[in-house]
């Protein structure tokens, strides 16, 4: 079973029969329900991916296969806090790359996936369009410039706190 509860999973049953009644059954309409599955989840679950597969008659294996191939469609929910690294050119050349690896090591997570508490989920993106301020992260709309590892530490830390701060 995926990050879904079986409760979850049951509304998403629901929800995803809803969206499909809105469908044809015909396979060339995979991509807009697939988008149309993201837009109402903010992911691709399991369980309507597998309610996908059943209503255009195509296999699990089939339709993961055409999701997968898009970089835009996600296979895991965002975290409450979503952190994007930018990997384009100017960060990657002064160390996006070092900065992304701490980002790992900093949440106990991958590229792609969300801590246990689902407060975080990390991602690494082409480009955020402050290539000046290189490199470049992100958390939920606000941007963090020339980062370091180093950063990325004190970053958490801040931001940790005002969540802490926030609750009380």
């Amino acid at each position: 079973m995926g990050i879904e509860s079986e409760a979850e999973e049951q509304q998403m049953t629901e929800e995803t029969g809803k969206l499909l009644a809105q469908f044809e059954t015909e396979k060339s309409g995979l991509i807009p329900i697939l988008q149309s599955v993201q837009n109402t989840f903010g992911y691709l679950p399991e369980a309507a991916m597998r309610q996908v597969a059943d209503h255009l008659g195509m296999t699990d294996v089939q339709i993961y296969g055409v999701a997968s191939f898009y970089n835009h469609f996600r296979f895991t929910p965002l975290g409450r806090h979503p952190v994007q690294m930018c990997m384009g050119t100017a960060c990657h050349m002064v160390g996006g790359g070092l900065v992304l690896e701490a980002l790992e090591r900093s949440l106990d997570i991958q590229v792609g996936g969300i801590t246990e508490d689902k407060e975080f989920s990390l991602d690494r993106v082409a480009c955020v369009g402050c290539c000046g301020l290189a490199p470049v992260m992100m958390i939920g709309d606000k941007i963090y410039p020339k980062m370091t590892s180093t950063k990325v530490d004190e970053a958490m830390v801040n931001l940790k706190m005002e969540m802490e701060e926030k609750s009380d």
